[in-house]
């Protein structure tokens, strides 16, 4: 059965220049246009079928820890999310 979920991300860039790496981000994820991605100025949240969101953060997060020094990334998931 499809089942929705909302994934709220923060990334927190260990560098003084942390804008870059925040807005790589958010603009690769908005590649992901099956899914629904709404941005604020305190996180980032993705919305869509589970294995679907979950695929893209798999795809997402890791070119921020090649490319950038270290990050954290915060999550909250909640789920199952109604559309």
């Amino acid at each position: 059965a499809l089942m929705d979920i909302g994934v709220e991300v923060s990334l927190y860039p260990l560098d003084a220049r942390f804008i870059p790496p925040i807005q790589d981000f958010i603009d690769r994820l908005n590649r992901h246009a099956d899914l629904k991605i709404v941005t604020n100025s305190l996180s980032t949240q993705i919305f869509g079928p589970y294995e679907r969101v979950w695929a893209a953060l798999q795809a997402e997060v890791r070119p921020t820890f090649e490319r950038d020094s270290k990050a954290v990334f915060v999550m909250k998931v909640i789920g199952p999310y109604e559309t």
